[in-house]
């Protein structure tokens, strides 16, 4: 049995190490961060080519299942990964930690995109926490808001004039948020809706500073793909041979 589990998030680390003592693992990180956290079992790193060149990684590796379990926004790998394993005819499933739900206090601002999120911070706010990563600030590079940006690695142009990087990497504490937010004299935060653990202090520390959040939605798993939310439950349906 091998499984190739496109990673990159701590759920993938968790199913890799639940896996490896006894099936034969391959983890697929994309190499966006400089020093990555290694999970359990063999690791590649960067892309595969599109479907296309997947399908054949898939076939010339033996691979049986495949397990998407990559960031909820990485949305290429997503599509890519539906399409190629439809190709090499094995069975795919998707890992998804479930998105935040807003809660009493919360004041929140949907948005379809980070264009639609650089839009909605008009009149919310002149000082803007951004923990959307570092890829596509360009978005965000003509609002004239000052903008503290918080990401794994250093962000590259175009990103607004008015910018402070961050470089931290979670688990964040909602003691260390309040006192950032205060620091900086945040006044609106803009987040994608990963709906990690490690990070949802900043909407806790906004909610009881009064600030307002722009979130971005998540984009939707392809259609047809299997999903499951704990790495428990794609680790039995790995074991099973994709099936459920």
């Amino acid at each position: 049995m091998h499984v190739l589990i496109l990673g990159g998030t701590t759920e993938a680390r968790v199913l890799a190490g639940l896996l490896a003592p006894s099936t034969k693992v391959t983890s697929s990180l994309a190499g966006r961060v400089a020093a990555p956290r290694l999970p359990a079992g063999e690791v590649r790193i960067g892309g595969f080519g599109g479907p296309a060149g997947l399908a054949a990684w898939i076939r010339e590796h033996a691979v049986d299942a495949v397990i998407d379990a990559t960031h909820p926004f990485a949305e290429r790998i997503s599509f890519n990964a539906a399409e190629a394993a439809a190709t090499a005819h094995v069975p795919l499933l998707a890992l998804r930690r479930p998105g935040w739900v807003p809660v009493e206090g919360d004041d929140w601002h949907e948005a379809g995109s980070l264009e639609e999120a650089a839009t909605a911070l008009h009149g919310l706010g002149d000082r803007v926490f951004l923990t959307t990563g570092r890829m596509g600030l360009a978005a965000f590079a003509d609002c004239s808001q000052w903008f503290l940006v918080r990401s794994v690695d250093a962000p590259e142009a175009p990103m607004p004039a008015r910018t402070e990087v961050l470089l931290d990497r979670g688990p964040f504490t909602l003691a260390g948020e309040r006192e950032l937010l205060a620091r900086h004299r945040i006044d609106v935060l803009v987040t994608k809706d990963s709906g990690a653990t490690a990070t949802a202090p900043k909407l806790q520390a906004a909610r009881k500073a009064g600030i307002p959040v722009v979130l971005v939605r998540r984009p939707p798993v392809p259609a047809g793909v299997p999903v499951v939310t704990t790495p428990e439950e794609a680790a039995a349906w790995a074991v099973t041979g994709g099936r459920r």
